[in-house]
């Protein structure tokens, strides 16, 4: 019982870290341009010129 004084606090701030990351990076852009992953993921580079 005494463990759990220390791991429900433990639990309560990572998961607010892990909200406080998330809110982070959705305010920095982070997920605008979810298309364009999936595309760039795809290209071969072919079009690009030879230096």
């Amino acid at each position: 019982m005494n463990t759990l004084l220390y791991l429900i606090p433990i639990a309560l701030f990572l998961g607010g870290m892990g909200l406080v990351a998330f809110l982070w990076s959705v305010r920095n852009g982070q997920y605008d341009d979810i298309d364009g992953a999936s595309w760039r993921v795809l290209d071969d580079g072919d079009d690009r010129p030879d230096t």
